[in-house]
């Protein structure tokens, strides 16, 4: 053994997984067959999970323009088409739905989910007598998404007067995508690189003095009027009851202290990532945008754009430090990226 390995406990972690999820929502405005129907603004459709098949959340925020009518019942047709004859998209469900209760549609409460009508998400309150104000927001939970992988779909929402989706009032589309899962897999004994074409991922060694890095990227562009914003959700490395410390505030990569963290920068120390690329006006968030300055914080917004822009190309850099206490273990973790755009 050398005198290397003798002062240092060789940790090895395999398998490290990182999915991506990227869930796309925008909007396209369609005016509805009832000329009396006036079109939603600010509109748009966030999916707790993109997956195909997923069963997740569908939150709508949308501004009506018409304020001093009462809405009695809303209904979002899940659509493969913006607009025309509805076709239900392939593996769409909303038989379980439930909803929570809606912010500005009027009554702070007593609205009801209606699963009755296959293919609609739908809530309704018979008895309400306060009119919309603000943005509204309503949020459908239990919803099994399109199985369809890399394909888009629409929601149609129209609010309506009456408690039986009869009478329109005001409408408006959106849309959103259903994405692949690229799983990455990693071996602590090889160099890690990140290639989402080819969903492998290789890790070379990692001892107390050597801090393991790589790479992942993502691409997005939007035409919203107020930009988007990409964020990332999940755990730190974990090995059962073990894990890697995430990095709660920027900080410089340090050896022999376990840390983990990410940042969307071109980096010396250690000697990773990128800047952004391409012809968009995006750019990384304060927390994840100095170079060799690391951190990691499920939820937190790690870039944006204040407007339309082009496409950007964003090099995630990943950092891990172990310390020579660090337990053997098989550590993973999953991340998921969701960029939405702002109408």
């Amino acid at each position: 053994m050398s005198k290397k390995s003798s002062r240092y406990k060789l940790v090895k972690i395999s398998r490290i997984i990182v999915a991506v999820l990227i869930s796309l929502a925008w909007f396209v405005a369609v005016i509805p067959n009832n000329a009396s129907a006036a079109i939603t603004t600010g509109r748009m459709l966030t999916l707790g999970s993109s997956l195909g098949g997923a069963t997740t959340s569908y939150t709508f925020t949308f501004t009506v323009p018409t304020t001093g009518t009462i809405i009695r019942s809303v209904a979002a047709d899940i659509c493969t088409t913006a607009e025309g004859t509805c076709t239900t998209p392939t593996g769409f469900d909303n038989a379980s739905s439930t909803i929570s209760q809606p912010t500005n549609l009027g009554d702070a409460t007593g609205w009801t989910v209606s699963t009755a009508t296959a293919g609609s998400l739908r809530l309704y309150k018979t008895t309400n007598a306060t009119t919309p104000s603000g943005q509204q927001t309503l949020v459908f939970n239990a919803v099994t998404n399109p199985t369809t992988n890399n394909d888009n779909f629409f929601a149609r929402i129209t609010t309506y007067s009456d408690d039986a989706w009869t009478s329109s009032i005001d409408y408006g589309t959106v849309s959103a995508s259903i994405a692949t899962q690229n799983t990455l897999t990693a071996d602590i004994s090889e160099v890690l690189t990140f290639s989402l074409g080819s969903s492998t991922v290789n890790l070379g060694p990692l001892t107390s003095d050597v801090t393991g890095s790589g790479t992942s990227t993502l691409t997005a562009s939007t035409n919203a009027t107020n930009g988007y914003s990409v964020t990332v959700s999940g755990n730190t490395l974990t090995s059962g009851i073990n894990t890697i410390t995430a990095l709660g505030s920027k900080t410089a990569s340090t050896t022999g202290t376990p840390q983990f963290g990410i940042n969307l920068k071109d980096n010396a120390t250690p000697n990773v990532g990128a800047e952004v690329s391409g012809s968009g006006t995006a750019t990384a968030t304060t927390n994840y945008g100095e170079a060799d300055k690391y951190m990691f914080v499920s939820g937190d917004n790690i870039a944006s754009s204040s407007g339309p822009t082009n496409s950007n190309t964003f090099t995630v850099s990943y950092i891990a430090n172990v310390a020579t206490t660090t337990a053997i273990g098989d550590y993973s973790t999953t991340l998921t990226y969701i960029v939405t755009g702002n109408f």
